[in-house]
């Protein structure tokens, strides 16, 4: 499990969990910093063992051999930290790469051969200055972050503590100069998460990069260097791709995460997370101690639905809790006027569980509002996660699938070979002219190879990825960006392939078929990599935030953008396979008989069993519509008419090997009673197993089809002979 991403949104609550996130960051820094200066010291010891190698034969001692060992264990024991659930092949080569080195190194003892003699500028002092400048300035940022924590706390108490009877000009005052307090210090909180995370994100190629050269060095001056270097070969030159695969990553997240902190700077009120609780945040609760009264910060949680109030004791300056949890529930909350205590800002919590009044101080006005929101009954203050794309009005339609093949028809044909094609961006101004000319409905309706010789190619390009941005969604659909991103977290390259191949064929038709239209199209791009530069890797990080965007923009999100490029890469690598073929069948027709024989226990196959069948059945109009809502709200593009969705039933065959949670699914509904005895087509070929079961073709159909004593089997007749037949396999006709 690697290192969880520092999310901006929890700057603004600074709760106890992202404090615990933010140390994890911190000690993986300091363990990368301690591991950096060992390796630095043995690096020294062993470039001094290797200038003493001129030494007679009989005066040289074990101090180079021990000193190489060092340097190969010290690598060795190593191991690389990477923000996220999961790494990419690429990390998992870096990763990799120290043992490798280590290994290397062993093998170089035996040659015992000079080093090269600006090992120290190739090695050392690259390190040195990563150590210096990254590490240190992240340091420095986390003694100015420790400083406005200090500082803001500090102010803040002290503001609380103001009487209320004070005039209200100098509350006001008081409360404008603590506001500015506050947003000093969410800048400062900002930045460090930003330069923190930038440097875990750095040190994955810039420490890597130094001993990859130094390595080549050894290569280069030892005797028998050349057959070792053979043999590393292979490794080393995916080791650099994987580098420069990483460090293009890293550019492209540093860009994003960077932006998304501009925008909390701007308005942080509309980047909040999702929260689970109905209301959280810092309160100051009042305890009755034997010398007097005190307030003790706590990090409370609300949560509406069961009226859990949780109170955690936590003090960002001692940077830990100060006593146990307590969790009572709520019973009322009012409101203290002003005049009824000497503290600002106060609301009295009753508790079914606990006895008397629970007095807390809340940060401000307005912060003590949306705790009385919350907790009295009336109804809680959300905020609404606004979708950051705006509404176009491009879709997936004839004149969508008209744009996009003028524009791939344009590259093709002029355009295929242009270095950096779809990287490089096009003037702006020019794009959305382009658009409003593809996109008017008397210029759509002409032939799809009618872009003038005026318009430069990477304006056409950007017209292309602009328009695919512009539609309502993501190409590849938001229920399934999870899954996408599952997929391609997956170990093995096979299963992968399986899965995404499955994913596909579950999108909507017309997604799919634009999705093939473009993957088609990018495989021709790559292939011409040679003149153009863009490889399949380049496409996918071009393609894939743009084709497979997540609903809410957060840091996690912005970090899983290499696994989105993953996704875009097997896609153009496998397009034949993935859209000309159907995916391997869910079931096995054993499967399907332990299914039946366990049919005593009356409960038939559930829906992530088996694959999806869309039956045609007679209902009546209040049902048909709930079943048509139902179907919209899971597939966006199948039509609300049940005759589309019996047409393209065929294109969504889910892989339901898969166990994904949030993939939607629709319940395939039993033949109407009213109506026993129809015709069916089969969708599938089926062996029969057993005596009842009959054998038969994809594309076969049965007589006298009706519901069967056992739950998901069918009756039907056959060339005269009567059997069962899976009840997911057929549709009606």
């Amino acid at each position: 499990m690697g290192l969880p991403a520092l999310e901006f949104s929890d700057c603004c609550l600074d709760s106890p969990h992202f404090r615990e996130t933010l140390k994890s960051h911190e000690a993986e820094l300091d363990k990368t910093n301690k591991f950096i200066k060992e390796l630095i010291k043995d690096g020294k010891s062993l470039i001094t063992a290797l200038k003493s190698f001129e030494e007679p034969v009989w005066a040289r001692g074990t101090d180079l051999s021990s000193a190489k060992r060092k340097f190969a264990d010290s690598l060795n024991e190593f191991k690389f930290q990477c923000i996220g659930d999961a790494e990419t092949d690429d990390e998992m080569c870096i990763a990799r790469s120290l043992q490798e080195f280590a290994t290397v190194l062993r093998n170089l003892e035996d040659e015992r051969i000079r080093m090269i003699e600006n090992a120290s500028e190739v090695l050392i002092t690259p390190l040195e200055k990563f150590r210096k400048e990254q590490i240190g300035a992240a340091k420095e940022a986390k003694k100015k972050y420790d400083k406005e924590t200090e500082k803001y706390c500090g102010i803040l108490e002290k503001h609380l503590n103001l009487s209320s009877k004070k005039k209200e000009s100098q509350l006001q005052e008081a409360d404008s100069q603590v506001d500015l307090v506050r947003q000093h210090f969410y800048e400062v909180s900002l930045e460090y998460v930003f330069k923190v995370q930038e440097v875990q994100e750095r040190k994955m190629f810039e420490f890597v990069e130094p001993l990859l050269a130094f390595l080549q060095g050894l290569f280069t001056f030892y005797h028998h260097g050349y057959e070792l270097a053979k043999d590393f070969g292979d490794f080393k030159t995916q080791l650099t791709i994987s580098i420069q695969n990483t460090r293009n990553r890293f550019e492209g997240t540093r860009s994003e995460v960077e932006s998304l902190m501009k925008k909390m700077k701007e308005n942080p009120l509309e980047h909040k997370t999702i929260s689970p609780y109905t209301m959280e945040g810092y309160l100051y609760v009042q305890e009755k101690r034997h010398f007097g009264t005190s307030w003790v910060k706590h990090y409370c949680t609300y949560q509406r639905d069961s009226k859990q109030i949780t109170m955690v004791p936590f003090d960002q300056k001692s940077g830990g809790k100060g006593g146990e949890d307590e969790s009572v529930t709520l019973k009322s909350c009012t409101r203290r006027k002003t005049d009824s205590i000497e503290k600002r800002f106060c609301f009295d919590v009753e508790a079914v569980d606990r006895p008397g009044v629970i007095t807390m101080q809340a940060l401000s006005e307005e912060d003590r509002r949306l705790w009385m929101e919350a907790m009295d009954g009336r109804e809680p203050v959300y905020n609404s996660n606004k979708d950051s794309q705006s509404e176009g009005t491009a879709q997936l339609d004839s004149i969508g699938f008209s744009i996009i093949r003028k524009c791939i028809h344009a590259v093709e044909t002029r355009g295929i070979n242009e270095q950096g094609l779809y990287r490089i961006v096009g003037v702006n101004s020019r794009v959305q002219k382009l658009l409003s000319v593809l996109m008017d409905p008397k210029t759509a309706s002409e032939t799809e190879t009618d872009i003038c010789a005026e318009w430069e190619i990477k304006t056409i390009t950007s017209a292309l990825k602009t328009y695919l941005r512009m539609l309502p969604g993501p190409l590849m659909m938001y229920q399934f960006q999870r899954s996408f991103i599952k997929a391609a977290k997956l170990e093995n390259q096979e299963s992968r392939v399986s899965e995404i191949h499955s994913l596909v064929h579950r999108l909507p038709e017309k997604n799919r078929q634009m999705l093939q239209l473009l993957m088609n199209h990018l495989a021709n791009v790559a292939n011409n990599h040679k003149q153009n530069l863009m490889t399949v890797a380049n496409l996918g990080v071009v393609f894939g935030p743009t084709l497979l965007r997540p609903q809410e923009e957060t840091v996690a999100a912005i970090m899983d953008i290499k696994f989105q490029n993953i996704v875009i890469e097997i896609l153009i690598e496998n397009h034949e396979k993935i859209f000309n073929t159907v995916p391997d069948m869910p079931l096995t027709n054993a499967q399907l008989h332990l299914s039946r024989k366990k049919s005593s226990d009356s409960k038939p196959p559930s829906c992530s069993e088996r694959p999806l069948t869309l039956f045609h059945t007679v209902q009546s109009t209040e049902k048909q519509e709930q079943r048509n809502s139902i179907i919209n709200s899971s597939l966006e593009s199948v039509s609300s008419n049940p005759n589309s969705i019996l047409n393209s039933s065929s294109s969504l065959q889910p892989n339901m090997n898969s166990s994904d949670p949030d993939l939607a699914v629709v319940k395939p509904t039993r033949p109407n009673s009213l109506t026993p005895f129809r015709k069916a087509k089969a969708l599938y070929a089926c062996k029969a197993e057993h005596d009842s079961e009959l054998s038969f073709t994809a594309g076969t159909v049965f007589d006298n089809v009706h519901p069967s004593q056992e739950p998901g089997w069918l009756e039907g007749t056959l060339n005269g002979k009567t059997g069962l037949i899976p009840e997911n396999y057929v549709e009606f006709l």
